[in-house]
């Protein structure tokens, strides 16, 4: 499946703001040359614009990358703040095993019920 970065071992968060203009290669190179980690290895590198709606996801699936692009209007908009939202989404969202529940992602999107109401009383 593209794009299932359930089997990443690690996660990394790149601090600081990064050009989203930068695509595979160049996010690889700040991987490989800023974090000295391999950007082959099962890991996720995520990496946030300057206007910290913006996230970029590198992940490589072994035979390719996946660059995954997210913008964070969707949490804004649905009275959630963006960036507990992703804190809350990298904190819970490894441990689901959505290859065998691909439906239980639909539980972690913005706009559902049931994420307002977690997240409401996470965020307490």
């Amino acid at each position: 499946m593209i794009g299932d970065i359930s089997k990443a071992e690690h996660i990394y968060i790149a601090v600081g703001y990064t050009d989203m203009c930068k695509q595979i290669d160049g996010l690889s190179a700040i991987v490989q040359q800023n974090f000295k980690l391999d950007s082959f290895s099962n890991s996720v590198f995520l990496f946030c614009g300057k206007n910290t709606r913006t996230m970029k996801a590198l992940y490589w699936e072994g035979d390719g990358f996946v660059l995954l692009y997210k913008r964070l209007e969707t949490a804004k908009s649905n009275k959630l703040n963006p960036y507990d939202y992703i804190e809350f989404i990298l904190d819970y969202l490894p441990q689901q095993n959505l290859v065998e529940d691909p439906e239980r992602l639909d539980w972690f999107l913005p706009w559902s019920e049931e994420i307002k109401e977690e997240f409401e009383i996470k965020a307490d």
